[in-house]
């Protein structure tokens, strides 16, 4: 029996994904651990592993193929010695309906992760199974809970049904199309010279994404002037001793380690808004944004409060330079607790960034430039910078978040105690 070869759920929210290319053709001898194929999600570009052996008998989905659901069947893998003649002849790489490919990648998941749902309308439910958490979300959104299919273990409704699914209230759009964004679509082309640029998957979550963040979560805004010199001072100082060592610090580097030792010491920025709850964590996991072609990823340093100022630099540099090859694993770029964002290395004196969901907040980091500035009570010209703080007002108060402001503009100002 020849073995069907299907897309693969590379990451727990990962619904459709782009066949990037085929790195078999029809014929060749494969075993366990060779790679068949490179699958482009919403954020990375990752290598699809062969998990039994055979011969790839018959490619249904050509390389290039965008939007193959989890779940349909890619090729035909056949054992040995078995006629491949036949196989896959008239065949129709058929997609999955929606439920059904819920219903496979939920059983694929363990049932501590959540997965994206179907969003399809529960059928004939004569109890509604769903969590205390998303029960409590639809209450809130006024979302009907009989319209929705849960992708929880035996179709449980979880948070993750709740987040993607519509007001009871609202008026349906197009399918595919999210509500937040479906009427800043123009219904015509302008009268003006342009080209069409498809959209990426990365850029079409980029867009949903930040809408959705504009749109759901209230946004407070604080921004602080920062003294940078004692900093540069540091650096240089500390790069000198690092350089035998191979190691170069950034700027950079010592903030994601200036805002994991404030978070530390302002816990109640270092949240998650949860509904009725509020998730209050006891490690720093910085969200560090990079530029990568098409869009934006955020490697993040796990435990960054925990790691000295060398370990954080070689492993953004090590992961930076993945993300931009895109060759970072799910869990290098999924979760984190807070974010980090610097525009200043292109000359951006101050910015307002957008929080990244689940996230509570994130820091904007401005351009260092000479400017007039009191330093112990005379005026010099000294290095100065603008950071911004975004905060989601659900979890954090304008207190708690000029709390932080205020821990990482001291920390960064006397910047010994990053050593400590």
């Amino acid at each position: 029996m020849p073995i069907e070869l299907k897309m693969p759920a590379l990451s727990p929210t990962m619904e459709e994904g782009s066949l990037a290319k085929w790195l078999v053709k029809e014929g060749d001898v494969v075993k366990s651990g060779d790679l068949l194929a490179e699958i482009e999600t919403d954020k990375a570009t990752m290598e699809f592993e062969a998990v039994d052996e055979g011969i790839i008998a018959k490619i249904l989905i050509p390389e290039g193929t965008e939007g193959v659901k989890v779940g349909t069947v890619v090729a035909m893998l056949a054992a040995e010695g078995e006629d491949i003649t036949a196989i896959g002849e008239g065949a129709v790489p058929a997609l999955l309906p929606a439920p059904e490919i819920a219903d496979k990648v939920a059983t694929s998941i363990p049932a501590a992760v959540p997965v994206a749902s179907s969003a399809a309308p529960a059928i004939g439910a004569s109890r509604i199974k769903a969590s205390p958490l998303a029960r409590r979300l639809a209450e809130a959104s006024a979302i009907d809970l009989s319209t929705i299919r849960g992708s929880g273990p035996n179709g449980r409704i979880v948070k993750v049904d709740i987040d993607g699914a519509t007001p009871a209230s609202m008026p349906a759009v197009a399918p595919g199309v999210p509500a937040a964004f479906a009427a800043a679509v123009p219904s015509i082309e302008p009268d003006i010279p342009h080209e069409v640029v498809k959209l990426s998957n990365m850029r079409k979550v980029i867009a949903r994404r930040l809408t959705e963040s504009k749109q759901q979560v209230p946004h407070i805004y604080l921004t602080a002037d920062i003294h940078l010199d004692p900093l540069l001072k540091l650096r240089a100082d500390l790069n000198d001793g690092l350089a035998e060592r191979g190691v170069k610090l950034s700027v950079n580097d010592l903030l994601v380690k200036a805002l994991a030792a404030a978070l530390i010491e302002v816990p109640s920025c270092n949240v998650q808004f949860a509904g009725d709850n509020l998730l209050r964590f006891s490690r720093v996991d910085i969200s560090v944004a990079v530029s990568i072609p098409g869009g934006l990823i955020t490697p993040i340093i796990a435990g960054a409060n925990a790691k000295g100022v060398a370990a954080i630099s070689s492993e953004m540099k090590d992961r930076a330079e993945r993300a931009r090859n895109g060759k970072l694993q799910p869990h290098e770029y999924q979760g984190g607790t807070a974010s980090l964002s610097n525009m200043g290395m292109f000359g951006i004196k101050q910015f307002e960034a957008v929080i990244n969901p689940p996230q509570a907040m994130i820091m904007a980091i401005g351009a260092g430039e000479k400017r007039p500035y009191v330093v112990n009570n005379a005026l010099t010209v000294a290095t100065v910078m603008s950071v911004t703080g975004s905060f989601d007002h659900r979890a954090i108060d304008g207190a708690d978040g000029a709390q932080l402001m205020a821990a990482f503009k001291r920390i960064v100002e006397k910047p010994l105690t990053l050593l400590a």
